[in-house]
């Protein structure tokens, strides 16, 4: 995703706020870094707001940072140190800097974890002696899938007559995984593999989802019921979009997204349904609570966190997300 003015701004005043924080560190607090590649999406948001919850919980100072590319991961590194932090969680834009993130770290005597999209080394297998909590991409992608075709069924459509739009995004590994474990759960259960076409995305927002999908749905003029998958809610969003354009409604496209996001939230409280059925609910709270008191952990009693967590979803609904939400935010 292209970021934005606002996120470059969120990740220039992310990268102020250790100067702000010159009387915490006389209180001798440790200090944490917690680094994200799109500080304006609402997942990482909500990330920062639960890593706060256990700042405030443990007893440490939370840097938040945004970092959009390598250049301004390296210089948070730097600086996270320079403001005497002991370790940091990180979000990288690019799994592949994995090698220069544990480096620079190593250089500044920082401990690391990664969280949501695992780093990985030069011959492109992930740094097992980094810690991780991520997400069972696959199993979460399978559940988004099987979903999907458990509604078709439960409309009564004949299965030789659905087709499936992947909006795909690839060179993500998180990504790829997802959809790739939806493709799977749907074929297993029965689906053509021939009926399932490949959307690929430029960016993972509502407007790359749309963009994607507009031309694919036009060139399947036969096809008039779809499920459609993908990465997140905002690309499966764009999807469903798309097929409005075409004519094709809520009785028409069955879209299950995957992130439980603002998004998703936005579209049950419609009035009328659309064809955004249903999403598959993260946790952030694990990805943000769990890794910054992991991370607290390790720097002040040397508990070492375990080398891979895997959190799972939960299927949302129009019919269900008001009390999951609620469970959520309690």
């Amino acid at each position: 995703m292209v970021i934005g003015r606002r996120g470059l701004l969120l990740g220039a005043g992310a990268l102020a706020l250790p100067a702000l924080g010159g009387c915490r560190q006389r209180e001798g607090k440790v200090r944490i870094g917690f680094i994200v590649k799109q500080p304006e999406e609402q997942w990482f948001q909500n990330e920062w707001r639960y890593a706060e919850q256990a700042a405030h919980d443990r007893g440490f100072t939370l840097i938040r940072i945004g970092a959009a590319d390598g250049d301004r991961v390296l210089t948070a590194i730097d600086n996270l140190a320079a403001k005497d932090a002991k370790g940091f969680v990180i979000c990288a834009p690019d799994p592949r800097l994995g090698t220069a993130i544990f480096q620079r770290a190593k250089v500044n005597d920082l401990k690391v974890m990664s969280v949501d999209d695992r780093l990985i080394g030069p011959t492109g297998k992930p740094i097992e002696t980094i810690p991780h909590v991520g997400i069972s991409a696959r199993a979460i992608g399978a559940l988004a899938g099987s979903s999907a075709l458990e509604e078709a069924r439960r409309r009564g459509w004949p299965i030789d007559g659905v087709g499936v739009l992947r909006l795909a995004y690839d060179s993500l590994e998180t990504a790829r995984e997802r959809t790739a474990g939806a493709r799977e759960a749907l074929i297993a259960a029965g689906l053509p593999a021939a009926h399932i076409v490949d959307a690929p995305q430029r960016t993972t927002d509502t407007e790359g989802g749309f963009t994607a999908a507009s031309p694919v749905l036009t060139r399947h003029p036969d096809l008039r019921r779809w499920i459609i998958v993908g990465l997140n809610d905002e690309t499966v969003l764009g999807g469903v979009r798309a097929a409005e354009g075409l004519g094709l409604g809520a009785d028409s496209v069955i879209g299950v997204g995957i992130g439980g996001s603002g998004t998703a939230d936005a579209e049950f409280r419609k009035t009328k349904a659309t064809g955004f059925f249903g999403s598959v609910l993260l946790s952030p709270r694990r990805h943000g609570y769990d890794t910054a008191s992991a991370m607290f952990d390790w720097i002040t009693k040397g508990v070492r966190p375990a080398p891979v967590t895997l959190t799972s979803g939960v299927m949302m609904t129009r019919s269900n997300f008001r009390q999951l939400l609620a469970a959520e935010a309690a």
